[in-house]
């Protein structure tokens, strides 16, 4: 090669190097822009508010800076202060830099996270808090999530409107109409209000395919309509998923009303579609928001989670917000032979001969084993049961792959982590979900056994008493708080396994493609269904007691939760088979009747969480995000620690084995007596001296709060060898327990000096 031609070349090599630095440069993504308040224009109407933010970026960015021209996706009023928008990676760093900015934060992609349900939880229509709340008919729940399909939907019928008079006046939303959805057909006094967002999801995902997905507030996917029913849905008799779970079905609030705002997609759910979703269920005026979605992976900073920023909006107006822990259990900091074995399933299609027993084979064995659909050997599955490991593909997928090689059932593992736990799938042919252990037997049956032999007896829904039960999910996302470790999550436990609620008539149950079945209900499990429960009870708390907090709310379900089973054992981690712990069970399981009688409740307020913030060591540009309204976020003026927040929980973090730990409480007595008076017992997490000050308090009619401080102190006498120790504090007048747990976490080096 000539001198000149290696010289061009490299000139060639350098001008597209160029290109492709100046393409990426000039590339646009999606980013939440919150305004400063002072900067922020002053209508909350959505086309004078969009107008303003456009001129807004039109004035801040420079004229070198116009081009490519930024995209207006939303403004928010109520949610966040500011909007979302299609911005290069300059314009967002400029934008940044002005004083006019708190953050400019990128836009991400969010996931997804009863017929027994309403006894087990002892709600009844007869007594006790369904009855003394009306059913929460003047309550109004927002749920975020897919939509919901009403169509020849039972749980969402006009039939409710002989039952349910029109909405509260307070209610200020409606239902949008769209070819897909006919608002004057499918909304009525249960279903009240139905919007969509999917500019960010659009803007993400390079376009919309209407092919596979409404876009309107029709769900296609059955996420939502499970979680709107399970919250509020109206009593169906005689609801099942094929023969399972056969009964009434109903929801937590069965007078409450449903505004559903969808912000979910085939693929997730953007920050920005979210934060526009929280935004209008404020400005309509609803009581409770339901939100059963959540972050992937570790939870992010909160001045950075839309999340609680919209959350802590929407508390600020009164608005009771339920969330889902996340299914990334059981890891911490996340907030499964020839004798019989037990298995789950919701197959629901023709049943294997009961009396014959078939060859089985190990999916390893055959081709693939996770058996994905492609790798099997269809000449060494056919007609035969397949056991299969966790992993790379869904359950469901698993099952349709041993099928579609000819395979006469399934047998699928469950996960080591998951211990006792099994997964129940919606299977297109005879498969049955098993644990670790079990499949470990059968392997060792399948690897001695020359012709090895099974049968999978289907036994249709069964109740009883054992195993014990209520049980924490190995899925459920485990604490402690890796943001804040002073506060304890999760903050409760509710019914989340096997669902029978409402579903859409666009998807299978199985969520396969090849699945033509259609069903009116559907058996789900997550953390996503035990939001909806609470959100249900939170609701008929808000209805009958009006005069509650967001905050007094979720204290009263912490403060009166059970931590027992059946059998009168601490409730167990399915993870492990042994007792479960605070960061596992939070408070304990909600009891919706004691709720509305907790005696004492723990109440707090915006300016105690901007306390809180400043106390986490956050700055004021990145607490301003939150302040609206003339909160103060000047960190300067608050002197409180993170633990002092007024939580309805103790987590205390020692750095060392002399520390000495003291958090501060009020406490409010809503019980009907004013005159009353409260002792303290301690149950002392082991190697800690407990003390509170004072150990009694007393309430009269004109003294409702009282406030105490509880220390932590280690006992030096005393070696901890574990990473964490439990125990709890409870006041009581000898007719209410006003419980709260404590969690205690050692130091590492104390646990080896100990060892």
């Amino acid at each position: 090669m000539s001198r000149f031609a290696r010289v061009f070349c490299c000139l060639m090599l350098a001008a597209v190097a160029t290109a492709t630095a100046a393409a990426e440069t000039q590339a646009q993504s999606s980013y939440i822009v919150h305004v400063a308040p002072s900067h922020a224009p002053r209508s909350s109407r959505p086309r004078l508010l969009a107008r303003a933010y456009t001129s807004f970026l039109r004035d801040t960015l420079p004229e070198s800076m116009w081009l490519p021209a930024p995209k207006m996706l939303y403004s928010y009023a109520h949610a966040a202060t500011g909007f979302a928008a299609r911005l290069t990676k300059l314009q967002a760093a400029h934008l940044e830099s002005q004083r006019s900015v708190l953050a400019v934060v990128p836009d991400k992609m969010l996931q997804l996270h009863t017929t027994l349900t309403p006894s087990f939880l002892g709600l009844s229509g007869s007594y006790g808090l369904v009855p003394e709340s009306n059913g929460a008919e003047d309550v109004v729940i927002g749920v975020i999530d897919t939509g919901i399909y009403p169509i020849d939907r039972a749980s969402f019928a006009a039939a409710a409107d002989q039952y349910l008079p029109p909405p509260p006046p307070k209610f200020r939303g409606s239902c949008v109409s769209t070819p897909a959805f006919n608002a004057s057909a499918y909304c009525n006094n249960k279903l009240v209000g139905a919007k969509f967002f999917s500019e960010g999801y659009e803007a993400e995902s390079g376009g919309f395919n209407e092919t596979e997905e409404s876009k309107s507030p029709l769900d296609t996917h059955g996420h939502g309509t499970h979680t709107a029913s399970t919250a509020a849905g109206s009593a169906v008799p005689g609801a099942a998923f094929f023969n399972y779970g056969r009964g009434e079905a109903v929801g937590m609030a069965p007078g409450a009303r449903i505004a559903a705002y969808k912000a979910c997609w085939k693929n997730g759910c953007t920050d920005s579609d979210i934060l526009a979703a929280f935004d209008a269920a404020i400005a309509d005026g609803v009581d409770v928001i339901s939100f059963s979605i959540g972050a992937v992976g570790l939870a992010p900073e909160f001045f950075n989670d839309t999340t609680a920023i919209g959350a802590f909006r929407a508390v600020r107006k009164g608005i009771v917000v339920s969330a889902s822990a996340g299914n990334s259990g059981p890891d911490e900091f996340t907030v499964v032979n020839t004798a019989p074995i037990t298995g789950v399933s919701l197959y629901a299609g023709k049943p294997l001969n009961a009396s014959e027993k078939i060859p089985l084979v190990y999916g390893g064995d055959v081709g693939s084993n996770v058996c994905q659909e492609g790798k099997l050997n269809a000449s060494l599955v056919a007609g035969k049961i397949v056991l299969c490991d966790p992993g790379v593909n869904p359950r469901a997928m698993k099952g349709e792959a041993v099928k579609l090689a000819g395979g006469a059932g399934a047998i699928l593992s469950s996960t080591k982590e998951f211990g006792e736990m099994a997964m129940a799938s919606a299977h297109v042919l005879p498969a049955a979900a098993i644990t670790f252990a079990a499949a470990e037997k059968i392997k060792k049956y399948i690897s001695t056994e020359t012709k090895p032999v099974a049968k999978i007896v289907f036994r249709g829904t069964v109740v009883g008493e054992t195993p014990s039960s209520p049980r924490i999910a190995s899925f459920s996302s485990r604490g402690p708080n890796i943001r804040a470790p002073e506060i304890l999550k999760p903050d409760v436990t509710a019914p989340g396994v096997d669902i029978l609620a409402a579903w859409t008539g666009e998807s299978s149950p199985s969520g396969l493609d090849s699945d033509k079945r259609r069903v009116e209900f559907n058996i789900i499990s997550g953390t996503s269904m035990s939001c909806p429960h609470v959100s249900g009870i939170a609701a008929l708390l808000r209805e009958a007691r009006p005069d509650w907090s967001p905050a007094a709310i979720k204290s009263a379900l912490m403060t009166t939760a059970y931590n027992e089973d059946n059998e009168g054992d601490v409730i167990k981690d399915m993870s492990t088979g042994n007792a479960s712990t605070p960061f596992v069970r939070g408070a304990g399981h909600v009891d919706p009747n004691r709720a509305a009688d907790p005696g004492l409740v723990y109440d707090a307020g915006a300016d105690d969480y901007i306390s809180f913030l400043c106390a986490l060591g956050y700055t004021a540009e990145q607490i301003a995000v939150f302040a609206t309204d003339g909160l103060e976020a000047d960190c300067s003026t608050r002197a409180a620690s993170a633990g002092d927040l007024n939580y309805p929980a103790f987590a205390v973090v020692f750095n060392s084995t002399s520390d000495q730990i003291t958090q501060r409480r009020v406490v409010r007595n809503v019980g009907n007596r004013a005159r009353a008076t409260y002792k303290a017992r301690v149950a002392c997490p082991a190697g800690v001296r407990v003390t509170v000050k004072p150990r009694m308090l007393r309430f009269r009619a004109t003294q409702e709060t009282q406030e105490y401080e509880i220390t932590f102190a280690p006992r030096r006498a005393e070696n901890v060898t574990e990473k964490y120790s439990f125990g709890s504090l409870v006041w009581s007048d000898g007719e209410h327990k006003v419980r709260s747990p404590i969690a205690i976490t050692w130091p590492a080096a104390s646990q080896v000096a100990a060892m």
